[in-house]
């Protein structure tokens, strides 16, 4: 079983690094009072997803001792509870619907 103190530190680190990834000047930190929808006011690219997707999958790997399908689900359960959103590029048809 994992320490919560470890898992906090986590939490932390993944929150710091998804702001980084989408390079948005936002702590944890920043984010600890708030009892609002603060995940759903930020987005991130499909690029800066999949960067922090790969990176936070590693992390938790290596910081949990974990086999990869199981990091893979973690993230999974992480980016519901926390991810941003992710900006859906517009296609070229809507451009032109009056």
């Amino acid at each position: 079983m994992i320490n919560p103190d470890k898992i906090q530190l986590i939490v932390k680190h993944l929150i710091d690094k998804m702001f980084e990834c989408a390079n948005l000047d936002v702590k944890y930190e920043d984010l600890l009072d708030r009892k609002d929808d603060w995940y759903a006011q930020y987005t991130m690219t499909q690029e800066q997803y999949e960067t922090w997707r790969d990176y936070s999958i590693k992390y938790i790997k290596k910081e949990k001792k974990v086999p990869m399908k199981y990091a893979e689900r973690e993230f999974a359960w992480f980016n519901l509870s926390y991810g941003l959103k992710v900006e859906q590029p517009k296609s070229p048809e809507t451009d032109n619907i009056n």
